[in-house]
């Protein structure tokens, strides 16, 4: 590994950088999104539900195990969500103890355009980058998680 300053990395940033940057700006472009389309009160940790709450419903735990955070983090922000009508919590047909995290027809109504908008951002890409960038880009981030699942690079 190379020190900081010398070589490869004090040309460019690091890719982890990079992918954090993309993140970000990622994030915060379907907050915009959503708020341009009507629905004022979204803000960037509401993602976290709808990057991993399936139409189907689920318990706040596994969106929590999903998202990388705590449960109490989820649960925060699937309470908020509640009040603000995108999701209800009702109980769980296989354990009646737990609760289902679902979409009510307005958190539909939003998930449909924020699929929309996903679809028209890659489509986007692809006119910037031609469909071979694109698909190159998709497969050079797969490769990211792939390597860093199965163990991440080799330490010293």
């Amino acid at each position: 590994m190379s020190s900081p300053g010398s070589g490869h990395a004090s040309r460019t940033p690091p890719l982890i950088a990079l992918v954090h940057r993309a993140n970000r700006e990622l994030q915060a472009d379907m907050v915009r999104h959503a708020r341009a389309a009507g629905y004022g009160t979204a803000k960037p940790a509401h993602n976290s539900v709808f990057a991993t709450l399936p139409l189907a419903g689920a318990r706040t735990a596994d969106l929590a195990a999903r998202a990388g955070i705590t449960r109490q983090s989820m649960g925060e922000v699937v309470r908020e969500l509640v009040d603000l009508g995108i999701v209800t919590m009702t109980s769980d047909p296989d354990d009646r103890r737990a609760k289902l995290v679902i979409y009510t027809e307005v958190g539909l109504q939003q998930v449909q355009g924020g699929m929309a908008h996903i679809a028209d951002f890659d489509d986007c890409m692809i006119a910037a980058l031609g469909q071979a960038g694109y698909d190159s880009l998709r497969h050079g981030l797969d490769t990211i998680v792939q390597v860093l699942q199965a163990g991440g690079a080799p330490t010293d």
